[in-house]
């Protein structure tokens, strides 16, 4: 996955953490899970805070 993967993301961490609410994520948090995904494989220095927030809207989409 990369960053511009945000829908995939947010599909993981959903996986990951189906009882945490995104809308409470901290981006520094937010950055470090998506890091540490199995399958993510982008440069850590290639995200923004524009891809944070798309990672965090899929993420919200995917949670209802």
């Amino acid at each position: 996955m990369k960053w511009t993967d945000s829908t995939r993301i947010a599909e993981a961490l959903y996986d990951k953490f189906p009882d945490i609410d995104p809308l409470t994520i901290r981006f520094t948090d937010l950055h470090q899970w998506v890091c540490e995904l199995d399958g993510f494989n982008d440069d850590p220095q290639r995200s923004g805070e524009k891809i944070l927030e798309a990672i965090q809207m899929a993420w919200i989409e995917e949670a209802k």
